[in-house]
């Protein structure tokens, strides 16, 4: 990776040296889709800065990066070399690639920046080879949007679940839904043996074993394949952090700021008492203090 300065984040595309919530979403997907490209052909659609086709390019035989933005792809060109690594400035709506180019086809976060679903699918369905697999990944209006009240503005059409797997289903027979959700875990391991993965779950104060987490996704990554047997295999959990627990450690330093600013604004308003009491007394009490 060349020494290349930073793009400048404006919202619409994640740059990596954003820290903390962001990071933790946008790098899970990207590195979960690594453990499943090895020795493969890989299209990564509306690759944006770069850092993600530079990771798949770690396990892939090949990866192609495509983005609309001609800026964007030229500060990929200069920040990621790699031999088996190529960046081209496209529309992912016309893709510029041969039927059947690739094994494995990786778009995230792309889906909801465009109208046009069923198009953008079927130029994806076009390029894949025999066997090959899509993975894509696009917030659930449900919980993204409509509950928090929160309007993306490089948003075009959020999907709710149901709109999702719908649109997919018409381009793949076979289609497996993950869900993706920021959480703040205590993770415990069985050291000898991390093969087996379980939940626990704490509702109203009772504590139980559950087949899945029950929190609502905030994103969806979808796999997508002509059956089952093409499916690349997934843990059933997948776990992301950083080493250096950002998102931990900005928790811990906003707890500190709030125990200095209690502490501060309790000192404000016993001032501010013993103000007021002093106002309170006959104006000769308050001469003599």
């Amino acid at each position: 990776m060349a020494d290349q300065p930073a793009m400048e984040f404006t919202g619409e595309r994640f740059t990596p040296e954003c820290p903390r919530e962001i990071y933790y979403e946008h790098w899970h997907r990207y590195a979960l889709a690594a453990t499943a490209v090895r020795d493969l052909d890989v299209l990564d659609a509306a690759c944006g800065e770069g850092y993600g086709s530079h990771l798949l390019a770690g396990q892939a035989r090949r990866v192609e990066g495509v983005d609309v933005d001609a800026d964007t792809i030229d500060h990929a060109r200069q920040r990621y070399d790699a031999e088996n690594l190529t960046f081209r400035q496209s529309d992912c709506l016309d893709l510029p690639f041969e039927e059947n180019s690739f094994d494995a086809v990786v778009s995230f976060e792309t889906l909801e920046h465009l109208g046009e679903h069923d198009e953008l699918i079927t130029g994806f369905r076009r390029v894949l080879k025999p066997g090959g697999w899509l993975m894509i990944s696009s917030p659930d209006r449900k919980t993204y949007s409509d509950e928090t009240g929160y309007e993306n503005p490089y948003h075009v059409r959020e999907l709710y679940r149901d709109q999702l797997e719908e649109l997919l289903r018409r381009h793949f027979p076979t289609v497996r839904l993950l869900a993706q959700k920021l959480l703040f875990l205590s993770v415990i391991w069985n050291m000898d043996d991390a093969g087996r993965a379980g939940y626990l779950q704490s509702e109203a104060g009772q504590t139980g074993p559950t087949s899945t987490p029950a929190w609502p996704p905030v994103y969806y990554v979808a796999l997508c394949a002509d059956s089952p047997a093409d499916l690349p295999d997934l843990p059933g959990l997948s776990l992301f952090g950083d080493r250096e627990e950002t998102v931990y450690k900005h928790y811990n330093d906003e707890i500190r700021r709030n125990i200095h600013a209690r502490g501060t604004l309790e000192a404000y308003e016993k001032q501010i008492a013993e103000l007021r009491e002093k106002l309170d007394r006959p104006w000769w009490k308050r001469l003599t203090g």
